[in-house]
Formats: C-alpha cells, structure tokens, sequence
C-alpha cells in the first residue's frame, strides 16, 4: 500500500497567518483554484509503469486552505458551511480540477457518513486525521444502488460473526483505492439487509487492484477492491442491518445535486475559455453569449434546488448539467480547432470528463432523456 502522507505546512499570507477559505467568496478560494488549474496538466501524463498519476499535490493544497473542514460540523473540527456555499465551493474546485474534486467528493462521501453515524469510536478515531487531510478516506457504495450482481449474488457480501462482520466479494469501484487508509463500504447480508462498516485497508484479506484506465479522471485511481474473508469489528459498524440501508445513513446522496454540481463547475470552465475566444474572434460572441445564459439559469436553479426549492426536481437538473456539460466542452473544441485535438489541450480534457457525468451515479430517467435526445425524440 502506498500511504498518501499529507504535510501539514500552512499557507501564509504577507502578514504571516494561515490562508484558511472561510466562505465561499473569500479571495483564497480564487488563489487556491488558480493554483490547482496550474497543475492540472501534470495529471495527463502516466507513470513509467503507466500508472496514472494521483493528484498528490492538488490535495494538499486543499488541505492547506482548509478545503476539508467545509463539509463538517464545528464540533469534530469542521467549518460547517451550509449546502448553498458547499455548492459554491464545489463549482469553484471542479472548474479548476475537476479529478481533484471527484476525489475530494468521494472523501467527503466518507467523511460525512462517519461524522453522521453516531459511532463514537469511528469518529474519534477517524475524523482528526480526516479533517486535517493527514489521512485519506473513501466509499465503496456504488454497487448497492445499481445492478452489480455476481452469480445470482450481491457482489460484497457480509456475514455476522460473534465480533462484528465478515466480508466476502468486492467493491468494484473505489475512487482513490490505493491511496485509502480506511473505506466505508456496503455490504449485503444472507436475508437481504445491509451494512455500512469501516474497513481499514491494512486488514488481512483487503486486496487493492491497480487503478481502472478511463477514458478521464484515471488520476482518481477509481478501481476494484477485493475483500477476502476479511473481518471487520463490530466497532466499525457505521449503518444497519437494515434494509435500504443507504436511506438511512447520512452522507451524500449517489446522483443527487453534488454530481449535478461538478458538471455545471465543468461547463463554466470551458464557457471561460469560450469567452476568452470570443474577444478575438466575433463570430463567437453570439453562441458564447446565449450559452452563457443559458449556463447561468442552470446554475441560478441549482442553488434554489440546494436551497430546498423544489420547481426543478434533481432528475431535471441533473439532465440539464449533464447535457450543458457535454455542449460546452464539444464548443470549446469547435472554437479550439485542430489545436484543441492535440492531445494535453484543455478543450478535449473537457470533453472526455463531460461524458463521465453519463455514468457516474446516472439516474435511469436522465439516462433514458439522453437517449431520447440523440434519437431526436424530444427538443
């Protein structure tokens, strides 16, 4: 296992005290995104081995700015920032780096469900570290909300032992598997119900397989992790039995306005490089100025569904992000000509992340008015 080990050096201002982002429209949120678009590049290029890069520097710049205190409480360490201004965090981060903060999603994932379980002993052996970036947590959860079977059987499973849990099966994506130091994952039990439980990845019986190659965001290192009899102490049971057991856990919810959030950050990351065009080139300005708007109805609704304004459902936005997400990256291709085709160009970056949002956490209905759109069924 390769421990992702984070310093814990401070970033100083010019009158020497720490730059922690404090809100969303603090000026060290822009110095942090401009420092992670900087580096962006270096994720495009594979080892020698032709292991993907891990974005270790992009993260500890976000844990030197505080970035993961945001998501929780003031009592465990956290900031405690209200869903409206996660958002808005969330836009920043993902139009700068858009790997980085997939990462940071499943991490928090994790941390949240630690931080909302109740589970005395988790939190406090978990959430200082997780806090301050100097140890890394993911989900393994994906399998328990689709279809992921294994002859006939869920594809994790978990049987109750006198101390807790034994897990056989796998989790067949984990963002950031390599670099775990724990993950929360589900598990089905015999009768159907299901667990949440922390499984540190030194257990006996965790085995870690190399990162999926994808077609973007492989610098994730989202791959499959096998569980071999692994036995897990009833200390780290965060959620159930119970069935449905996602339903009940708190934390983020898989294809819910978080995913739609990355998408909308996306797109205005290739809406500015489309405005930039524009100044030099009129031809531009008309299409760039009516995707503008259009971008910014979106991003008015999504912060008024955060905000519990429910005239949009999230089927609706997360259908309108995706495809502005897929518009805006194909446009800034278009206005980037056969430069942007080369590859390490930022517009065609753009356009492989904007068909992640196809199938990461995609709900049946989106899907299906995805499909309908390119039938030419529906406008």
């Amino acid at each position: 296992m390769d421990w992702w080990l984070i310093s814990q050096v401070l970033v100083m201002n010019e009158n020497g005290t720490a730059t922690i982002i404090r809100d969303p429209a603090d000026e060290a949120l822009g110095q942090l995104c401009q420092e992670l678009a900087g580096c962006s590049a270096s994720l495009l290029t594979a080892g020698p081995d032709g292991t993907p890069p891990w974005p270790r520097e992009q993260l500890e710049l976000c844990g030197r700015y505080g970035v993961y205190e945001w998501f929780l409480d003031p009592a465990v360490g956290g900031q405690g920032w209200s869903d409206v201004d996660l958002v808005k965090g969330y836009l920043a981060l993902s139009a700068a780096c858009l790997s980085t903060t997939f990462i940071i999603t499943q991490r928090t994932g994790a941390c949240r469900r630690i931080a909302g379980s109740g589970n005395d002993f988790a939190c406090q052996h978990l959430l200082p570290g997780l806090v301050t970036g100097e140890t890394f947590s993911t989900v393994g959860l994906s399998h328990l909300t689709t279809s992921h079977r294994h002859l006939g059987r869920p594809v994790l499973r978990a049987e109750q032992t006198s101390g807790g849990f034994r897990l056989d099966g796998f989790s067949p994506w984990v963002t950031g598997a390599t670099m775990a130091h724990s993950i929360v994952v589900g598990a089905t039990l015999e009768d159907g119900r299901q667990v949440l439980i922390v499984v540190p990845t030194d257990h006996e019986g965790v085995e870690v397989h190399p990162p999926a190659q994808l077609m973007a965001l492989s610098s994730s290192h989202t791959g499959r992790v096998d569980f071999h009899g692994v036995e897990v102490s009833q200390d780290w049971l965060l959620a159930g039995p119970a069935e449905n057991v996602m339903s009940q856990a708190i934390g983020a919810n898989p294809g819910g306005l978080q995913t739609s959030t990355l998408a909308v950050g996306l797109a205005d990351a290739a809406l500015y490089f489309l405005e930039e065009e524009a100044e030099k080139r009129p031809d531009l300005e008309e299409a760039t100025r009516t995707m503008r708007g259009q971008w910014q109805q979106l991003y008015d609704d999504l912060l008024a569904g955060v905000a519990g304004d429910s005239s949009c459902t999230k089927e609706q936005i997360r259908s309108r992000a995706n495809q502005m997400a897929l518009n805006s990256s194909q446009a800034a291709l278009a206005a980037a000509k056969g430069a942007g085709y080369v590859s390490g160009h930022d517009a065609g970056r753009w356009c492989r992340e904007a068909m992640f949002f196809l199938v990461w956490s995609c709900p049946q209905p989106v899907m299906n008015a995805h499909l309908c759109q390119l039938a030419g069924l529906i406008d």
